[in-house]
């Protein structure tokens, strides 16, 4: 087919939202593959899974069967879909349960329990067509009224849902309802042209769960992926068997057997000694494989970050000169290369990281100014600099990028003094008045990959967030975020999208100087780990390589 057919026979798939990206990829604004996440994205999942997006299946030379063994952190509680937040209780859900979408890290948004999914002309009523016949571990088939069950679930404030900073001002309780048995609707609170992500993966709570869900998930882990509970035994680990009645391509595993370890040390130790095939991956643990043949770092790009929050209602930060200041003694290209090896992109001080779409490249890209650091802290009256506390959490690479921070801000006579906190203590009860996270006057927060920056902008920075560390209240802001989240096509997301940019880079109520990638280290005897940025761990295609 020649560009001028394959253009033509674009046009040809839907409307006018649709073919304002194909004009995009046509003058070279837009890649092919971000042109396929975006018909996706607004339910042409049809043509999407034409042009090959999805995993691919098991590598040349290996055999399914066998047993798949997993080392994962502690979870922190009991696992319930509904209030789970740490990576060890995503990775063990990600084995039975299963979202209306998944979001590929590679391919974007995947239709799994939903087929299908198209939003009025305002994009504030959603509706979402269900794959037939998809049944629970238990034997019941999953119909509307389980999955508008399982949502109204979420954003019920009485429910103890991790899902409610999510979905707050965009869906509230009452807004999913039942079309048909195959057919949901969502009403949203506000429009919103990338709520599809807001049902995927990219919420990892929004499991769908049988409608009478009584909180007892420990009990039988009953939902609808490819593998069913074996056994489980709280603080050691659980076994999954393939699940016979799979909806989809069966497993290839017959077992998984995810074992939980208290550290990571002892992770690798399992690892080196043949004991597991997978792992989670941080920068100290991949020094003790690197060069180990027996052993491969998986990496997918991703927009997790660790933002530094500066409090625009406390001095010395209620004046913006000062929060630039800051953020201008950064070294961003040091930071990347030093601190994360590498694997990681370079952040303008906004969640619009460069693999969304929708962000705007022309944006000018902060860099390191010391002396124009030193300018601003004299206009704002503080030419000698300042004495101020970084407080943080004792996780990841947090503690060394603090470091880090401390000794670029001396350059422009900031002095920061650490407080580097347990993760647990940094949290607090993660309310505002009894979190060091929400109430320090400079801290840093590691968020987790989210396929969309929408939950970034609204949880983070917008006055009413949940999550507004900053304590930033802009009403030009807020009102900027409506019109983000109005805008139907790609071409007005990004004129949107760069205002919301360099206001965030004037005001710079955060700093964000990078975007990591996410990895898991596995074994080379085993071929198709798959996982999400955000801690899913996806091993129905896994198998094993002869010797």
């Amino acid at each position: 087919m020649t560009k001028r057919n394959e253009i033509d026979a674009l046009r040809n798939l839907s409307g006018d939202i649709w073919n304002v990206a194909v004009d995009e990829y046509t003058g070279g604004y837009l890649k092919r593959r971000d042109l396929l996440k975006y018909a996706a994205l607004i339910g042409l999942t049809g043509f999407a899974a034409s042009q090959g997006l999805g995993f691919s299946g098991a590598a040349r030379a290996a055999t399914a069967g066998g047993t798949v063994r997993v080392g994962l952190g502690q979870p922190t509680k009991a696992i319930d879909p509904v209030t789970i937040t740490d990576p060890a209780s995503i990775g063990v859900l990600s084995q039975v349960g299963e979202y209306l979408i998944l979001d590929d890290p590679k391919d974007g948004l995947q239709p799994k329990l939903a087929v299908s999914w198209e939003a009025d002309e305002t994009a504030k009523r959603w509706t979402f067509k269900l794959r037939s016949g998809v049944k629970f571990h238990d034997g019941r088939t999953v119909t509307a009224k389980d999955v508008v069950a399982s949502f109204e679930r979420l954003v019920d404030p009485n429910s103890g849902s991790s899902a409610l900073s999510a979905y707050k001002g965009i869906l509230s309780k009452g807004g999913a309802k039942i079309v048909d048995d195959e057919t949901v609707a969502f009403d949203l609170d506000q429009s919103n042209s990338n709520f599809p992500f807001y049902v995927s993966s990219d919420v990892y709570n929004a499991v769908i769960l049988p409608a009478d869900y009584a909180g007892d998930f420990e009990k039988n882990f009953n939902a609808t992926g490819p593998f069913k509970l074996e056994s489980f035994r709280p603080k050691q680990g659980a076994t999954f068997v393939r699940n016979p009645d799979y909806w989809g391509e069966k497993a290839l595993p017959d077992r998984v057997e995810i074992k939980f370890f208290d550290d990571e040390q002892a992770q690798v130790v399992a690892l080196q000694a043949g004991q597991l095939d997978v792992i989670p991956s941080t920068t100290r643990l991949e020094l003790a494989i690197e060069g180990n043949p027996n052993f491969k770092l998986l990496s997918v790009q991703a927009s997790s970050h660790d933002a530094v929050h500066l409090r625009t209602d406390q001095a010395p930060f209620t004046d913006k000169r000062v929060r630039r200041a800051l953020a201008l003694t950064l070294d961003r290209e040091a930071i990347v290369k030093g601190l994360l090896k590498g694997r990681a992109i370079a952040g303008n001080d906004t969640p619009f990281a460069p693999i969304f779409p929708s962000a705007d490249p022309s944006v000018p890209q902060r860099k390191q100014d010391i002396a124009e650091a030193k300018r601003l802290l004299a206009k704002a009256g503080v030419p000698n600099g300042f004495e101020v506390t970084l407080t943080t959490e004792r996780a990841y690479d947090i503690p060394d990028y603090a470091v880090i921070i401390q000794n670029f801000a001396k350059k422009a006579g900031i002095d920061i003094k650490l407080n580097v906190l347990p993760q647990d203590a940094y949290y607090g009860s993660a309310t505002f008045g009894s979190s060091p996270w929400l109430d320090s006057n400079l801290g840093i927060t590691d968020f987790g990959h989210r396929g969309t920056p929408d939950i970034f902008l609204n949880a983070t920075l917008k006055s009413s967030g949940a999550w507004n560390a900053a304590h930033f209240k802009n009403p030009d802001y807020d009102a900027l975020l409506v019109d983000y989240g109005k805008a139907r096509d790609l071409q007005a997301q990004r004129i949107a999208a760069g205002k919301i940019q360099a206001l965030l880079l004037d005001e710079t109520p955060e700093i964000i100087s990078y975007f990591s990638q996410y990895s898991r280290v596995t074994s080379t005897k085993v071929e198709g780990v798959r996982f999400t940025a955000i801690s899913h761990l996806l091993l129905d295609r896994v198998s094993f390589v002869q010797a």
